[in-house]
């Protein structure tokens, strides 16, 4: 055999060789994306204006969901905190962290906190947090483990099939009006 025979065939070695270690990588990024998905609990929800983790405050200081959605429990609307139920820690702890520094200014100045909603409903469809609460229905039913989340998202989109599954296992009003109304 001549070497340019053996350059030939030394040089499809090469090429399968690179062939099959770019499968491998890609391979290894595959499963590293879904361990990822399916392992970091927070995985995130929509950047806020002011970075607030759930996971630090419910978790973490187990601060309960109500001091700052107590009107879930009375009101359709769970509601979201103003800037003054933040103040009741943050007046006094880590108010030299930027994040906080820039949540006091909004105290200090008056000025609300533009939070963006996670959880949308259309118009056409009513519900009653107060009800599910009075039920015992576990806020983590609709809004996942969110004492998990650094940024709330919801586990799946709460369509009108999600709701009727969960009416069915819980035996309640499959009636058209209880919804929409």
């Amino acid at each position: 055999m001549t070497g340019e025979g053996r350059s030939t065939n030394s040089g499809a070695v090469h090429r399968r060789r690179a062939a099959v270690w770019s499968g491998v990588g890609i391979a290894v990024i595959a499963v590293g994306l879904m361990a990822y998905d399916l392992f970091y609990p927070s995985r995130l929800g929509p950047e806020q204006h002011l970075p607030f983790s759930h996971r630090v405050h419910v978790h973490d200081k187990k601060i309960s969901c109500y001091l700052c959605h107590g009107a879930a429990r009375n009101s359709a609307h769970a509601g979201v905190p103003e800037v003054e139920t933040c103040m009741l820690c943050h007046a006094k702890i880590i108010i030299d962290y930027p994040p906080i520094r820039h949540l006091r200014e909004h105290y200090f100045d008056s000025v609300s906190i533009d939070w963006d909603r996670v959880t949308r409903l259309p118009d056409y469809a009513y519900f009653n947090h107060a009800m599910h609460i009075r039920r015992g229905i576990d806020c983590g039913k609709c809004h996942g483990d969110v004492q998990a989340m650094d940024r709330v998202r919801l586990p799946e989109p709460i369509t009108m099939g999600f709701c009727i599954r969960c009416h069915r296992e819980q035996r309640a009003s499959r009636d058209c009006l209880t919804c929409h109304r």
